[in-house]
C-alpha cells in the first residue's frame, strides 16, 4: 500500500463522516474537532509522580493525564521543596492519606488553562507559559468556620492542600512531586513570572511565617517594632524564614537558638543579630540567663517557637519577659505533650500564647513580597535551599532531610 491508497482511504472516510463533500480531496475540520484534539497537549499524554504506597516506601509511577475541565489549570512542574510535613508522611502516614502523591512546596510553569479561567486570584491574566505557584483548595460551603469568619477558613476541618489529597481514580496529579499537577475548581493560585525557581518553591513555607507574624501582631501591645528584642527557637527551614521576616519587618534585635552551627551561621546571615547553641548549656535555665543577659536582663519581648519539639516549648516560657508573648509555629503534627508551670510561665508574667496554623490564601501574595522584599535588602533566602535532587532520587532526598543534612531540600523534575 503506498501513500495514494492510503490517501483514498482517508478521503472515503471524512466522506463518509460528512466533513468533506463528494470529490472532495481536502479536508477541513470544525473548529469544535480541533478544540477536542487541543485539550490535552500531545506532549503530555502521561507523566510520572512519586506514590508513597506506604510509610518509607516512594515508587515512581506512570499515569495517564486526563483531560482538564473548563475550570482547571495544567501545570508542568518545575520543582518542590520537602516540608517537614512530607517527612512525617513519609515516616508514618499520620494523616492516612497512602497512597498518594505528596509536595506542596512547589511551582510549574502553565502548559493548559481551562476555557473558563482568565486570571489568577489576584486579577493578573494567567496564559500558557506563566509561572505559578498554588495550594490551598477552597473550604466546603457548608464550613461554618469559614463561612462566618473567613479569615479563619485555614481552621476549617477540611482544608485542603495539593500534596495533602488521596489519590483518585481519574487524577493521580494532586501533588507536587509529579511531572504534573492538574489545579482544580476552587483552588487558590498565583502567576509569579518575575522570581527564580528556587524563590517560588519558598513561597509556601513563606506564607507560613508571615502568617504567624501576622498572629503576633494580632495581641496588640509594642511588642513587634524596631527596638523589640525577638527569640527565635529552632532554625530549621521556617526558622530561618522566620528570621527573615521579622527582620525584614523591622525587628532589629533577633536572637537564634538552635544546636546546629551551620544552621546558626544562615541565622545570622538572615538576620539575627545573637545566636546561642544549646548544646553548650547544661540546663534551660542557663538557656534563659544567656537570653536575658542579652535583653537588658529582662528576657525576650517575643519568641517563636519553631522546632516541632514540645520540652522546647516549654523551655521558652524561661526567656520571656514579664508581659511579654509566645507564638507557637512549630507543631504541625502531634509531637506529643510537655510540662509547663500555669502559674509562673503564664499568669504571674501575663504571658500572650497564641498558636499559628498553616495560614489563609490570601497570605500568599504577602508572603512572595516578602521574599522579593528580602532579598532586596541583601538577606540570601534562597541559600536556605542546600540540597537538590531530580525527581528519580526522590528516597535519597528524603533519607537526606531525615539525617538532618543542609537545611531546605529540594527536587527538581
Amino acid at each position: 500500500m503506498d501513500t495514494t491508497d492510503i490517501s483514498k482511504i482517508v478521503q472515503e472516510v471524512l466522506r463518509n463522516k460528512g466533513l468533506i463533500g463528494p470529490g472532495s480531496s481536502t479536508a477541513k475540520p470544525p473548529a469544535q474537532t480541533i478544540a477536542s484534539a487541543a485539550a490535552v497537549p500531545s506532549s503530555a499524554k502521561s507523566g510520572r509522580a512519586a506514590v508513597l504506597v506506604e510509610p518509607k516506601k516512594l515508587e515512581i509511577r506512570e499515569f495517564p493525564l486526563r483531560e482538564i475541565g473548563p475550570d482547571e489549570i495544567l501545570v508542568k512542574v518545575e520543582a518542590c521543596g520537602v516540608c517537614g510535613t512530607d517527612v512525617h508522611c513519609y515516616k508514618s502516614d499520620p494523616f492516612g492519606l497512602t497512597p498518594n502523591v505528596l509536595g506542596h512546596e512547589g511551582t510549574g510553569e502553565v502548559i493548559q488553562v481551562g476555557a473558563n479561567i482568565k486570571m489568577d486570584s489576584v486579577g493578573k491574566e494567567v496564559k500558557v507559559g506563566d509561572k505559578i505557584v498554588t495550594s490551598l483548595m477552597e473550604t466546603s460551603p457548608d464550613c461554618l468556620i469559614a463561612k462566618y469568619n473567613p479569615a479563619k477558613a485555614n481552621l476549617s476541618d477540611d482544608l485542603k492542600v495539593y500534596g495533602l489529597l488521596p489519590d483518585e481514580p481519574n487524577n493521580h496529579f494532586n501533588g507536587y512531586f509529579g511531572e504534573y499537577l492538574i489545579i482544580r475548581p476552587g483552588s487558590s493560585f498565583f502567576v509569579v513570572n518575575d522570581m527564580s525557581v528556587e524563590l517560588r518553591c519558598l513561597i509556601e513555607p513563606a506564607a507560613v511565617v508571615c502568617h504567624a507574624l501576622e498572629r503576633a501582631k494580632s495581641c496588640g501591645g509594642n511588642r513587634l517594632n524596631f527596638r523589640s528584642r525577638i527569640v527565635v527557637q529552632g532554625c530549621g527551614p521556617i526558622g530561618l524564614l522566620m528570621i527573615a521576616v521579622l527582620r525584614t519587618h523591622g525587628v532589629n534585635n533577633i536572637i537564634a537558638l538552635d544546636g546546629n552551627p551551620g544552621r546558626l551561621a544562615m541565622a545570622k546571615s538572615l538576620g539575627a543579630d545573637e545566636t546561642i547553641n544549646y548544646k553548650e548549656y547544661a540546663s534551660a535555665d542557663e538557656i534563659a540567663d544567656k537570653v536575658r543577659s542579652l535583653t537588658k536582663g529582662l528576657g525576650a519581648h517575643w519568641g517563636f517557637q519553631v522546632t516541632g519539639v514540645p520540652v522546647a516549648h516549654a523551655n521558652l516560657y524561661k526567656m520571656i519577659r514579664r508581659g511579654g508573648g509566645i507564638c507557637e509555629v512549630g507543631h504541625f503534627v502531634d509531637g506529643g505533650e510537655c510540662a509547663i508551670n500555669p502559674h509562673r510561665d503564664i499568669c504571674a508574667k501575663e504571658i500572650t500564647l497564641v498558636g499559628s496554623w498553616v495560614y489563609n490564601s490570601f497570605e500568599y501574595p504577602n508572603a512572595y513580597h516578602f521574599l522579593q522584599r528580602a532579598e532586596r535588602i541583601g538577606l540570601p533566602v534562597t541559600s536556605i535551599i542546600t540540597h537538590k535532587f531530580p525527581l528519580e532520587k526522590i528516597d535519597e532526598a528524603f533519607q537526606t532531610n531525615l539525617r538532618q543534612e543542609g537545611v531546605k531540600v529540594m527536587i527538581e523534575v
